[in-house]
C-alpha cells in the first residue's frame, strides 16, 4: 500500500467512525423505509467510502481489500443493513473495473459510485445494431434504490442454439424498481426487484460470466497491474465476513449498554453483571467475535499476498477462502445469539436496537453464498484433495 493509500484509508476510517453515531441513529429509519436513508448516504459519501473500490486512475482510492473490510466492519457496527449494502456496492465497483476502458470511464466518471448486482441470470439479451436489448427481472437486488448502476446477469442465445451468460452494466435510471422488499430481517438493505424492459446495452457494457467472476482487472496497454485482482467471489465473501464481525461488535456494545441497573427477574440477583453465567457468556461472545476477526485476517492476508504477486490463488486457496470467511461470519452470528439469550423479554421491543442487529445477522446468514455448511463443504473437499464441487470460487 502506498503512502497516499495509507493516508486515504486512515482518513476514510476516521470519517466513518465520526459518522457512526448518526448512521446508527438512522438504523430504525432504514428499516421503516426499506432502504438506506439519504442522510446515511450523505455521511458515507462525504467519508469517501464509495471511492474505495474505484481505481486511482479514475479519481478513486483503490484501497486494498483489508482496508475496505475495516471500513465495512465499522459501518455494520453502526447499522447492519447499511454494512450489507456496502459489501454489494463495493463488489459492484470491483466488477465494473473488469470491463473495457470505455465502460470504466462511464461508470467511474464521478470517482464515487454505487453499483448493485443481480447475480441470478434472470434476464435475456437480444442482439441489435451496436449492442443488445435487455429484458428481465432481478430479485434481491440489494441497495438498488441508491445505486447508480446495476450489474445484472443475463443469458444470450447464440445462432447455434447454445447459451452464454453475461453481466450487463445498466444505469439504474434506465430500469425500474419494484418495491416488493417486505421481510423480517435486513429490511434496511432495500433488496427490491429491478426490471429492464427492452433496455439497450452497448456491446462494451457486456462481460462474459467467466471474466466477471475471475476478478482479473483489465489493464490498459502500457500500464502496470494495480495488484487488485482479488477475484469477485473471494472479495464479496471477505467483505461479508467483515460485515458480520462488525454487526456482532455493534450488538455486543448495545448489550453492554443495557446491562447497568438490570437484575434477573424472579430471582434475588439485582445485578445481572454479578451472575457467573452472564460473565461466562459475555466472555464467550467476545471470544467468538475476536476469533472470527482473526480468521478473517488470515483470509485478507492471503488475498492481498496473491494480488500483490500478480498470481491467481490456487483452487484449494479459493475453497479455503470461502470456508474461512463463512465460518468467521458464523462465529460472529453465534456471538449475537449468545447475547440475545441473556437480554430478557424486553429485547424484542422495536425501540431496542439490539433486536434489529439480531434479526439482521440471522437473515444475512441465510443467503445462498453465506450458508456456512455449503462453504465448509467446499473447503473440506479441497482440503481432502477433491474438486471443490462448484465453479463459484
Amino acid at each position: 500500500m502506498t503512502s497516499r493509500q495509507e493516508s486515504a484509508a486512515t482518513g476514510v476510517l476516521e470519517a466513518v467512525r465520526e459518522a457512526a453515531p448518526a448512521v446508527r441513529a438512522h438504523g430504525a429509519e432504514a428499516e421503516e423505509q426499506g432502504r438506506v436513508p439519504r442522510e446515511t448516504l450523505r455521511h458515507l459519501d462525504r467519508a469517501g467510502v464509495f471511492r474505495m473500490s474505484v481505481p486511482e486512475r479514475y479519481d478513486g482510492l483503490g484501497l486494498p481489500v483489508a482496508e475496505q473490510a475495516r471500513v465495512v466492519e465499522e459501518i455494520a457496527r453502526a447499522c447492519p443493513s447499511t454494512g450489507w449494502n456496502m459489501t454489494v456496492w463495493l463488489t459492484g465497483a470491483l466488477m465494473a473495473g473488469l470491463y473495457p476502458e470505455e465502460t470504466r470511464k462511464e461508470v467511474f466518471a464521478g470517482g464515487s459510485v454505487r453499483v448493485s448486482i443481480g447475480f441470478a441470470p434472470t434476464g435475456r439479451l437480444t442482439p441489435v445494431d451496436g449492442g443488445y436489448r435487455l429484458t428481465g427481472r432481478w430479485n434481491y437486488n440489494s441497495g438498488c434504490h441508491a445505486a447508480d448502476w446495476d450489474c445484472v446477469a443475463a443469458m444470450l442465445e447464440h445462432p447455434d442454439g447454445t447459451e452464454e451468460e453475461f453481466f450487463a452494466l445498466v444505469p439504474l435510471s434506465e430500469m425500474s424498481v419494484v418495491d416488493d422488499w417486505d421481510v423480517s430481517a435486513g429490511r434496511g438493505t432495500g433488496s427490491a426487484t429491478t426490471v429492464a424492459d427492452e433496455v439497450f446495452v452497448p456491446a462494451h457494457r457486456l462481460l462474459p460470466y467467466e471474466a466477471a467472476t475471475a476478478g482479473a482487472p483489465a489493464v490498459p496497454e502500457g500500464e502496470e497491474p494495480s495488484g487488485r485482482g482479488y477475484g469477485v467471489v473471494a472479495f464479496i465473501m471477505s467483505l461479508y465476513a467483515a460485515m458480520a464481525v462488525g454487526t456482532a461488535r455493534g450488538a455486543y456494545e448495545l448489550f453492554l449498554e443495557r446491562l447497568p441497573g438490570r437484575g434477573i427477574t424472579y430471582t434475588t440477583w439485582d445485578d445481572q453483571r454479578a451472575h457467573p453465567l452472564t460473565q461466562m457468556q459475555v466472555a464467550e461472545a467476545a471470544n467468538k467475535i475476536d476469533a472470527g476477526a482473526a480468521l478473517l485476517g488470515r483470509v485478507l492476508t492471503l488475498m492481498q499476498e496473491r494480488a500483490d504477486a500478480g498470481v491467481e490463488p490456487t483452487t484449494e486457496e479459493k475453497g479455503v477462502v470461502r470456508g474461512r470467511a463463512a465460518f468467521a461470519a458464523t462465529l460472529a452470528k453465534e456471538a449475537v445469539e449468545v447475547l440475545h439469550t441473556m437480554s430478557g423479554a424486553s429485547v424484542i421491543k422495536r425501540s431496542v436496537p439490539f433486536q434489529r442487529f439480531h434479526r439482521d445477522i440471522l437473515g444475512f446468514s441465510l443467503h445462498a453464498l453465506a450458508q456456512v455448511h455449503t462453504n465448509l463443504e467446499v473447503q473440506g473437499r479441497v482440503l481432502l484433495g477433491l474438486d471443490p464441487g462448484t465453479d463459484i470460487l
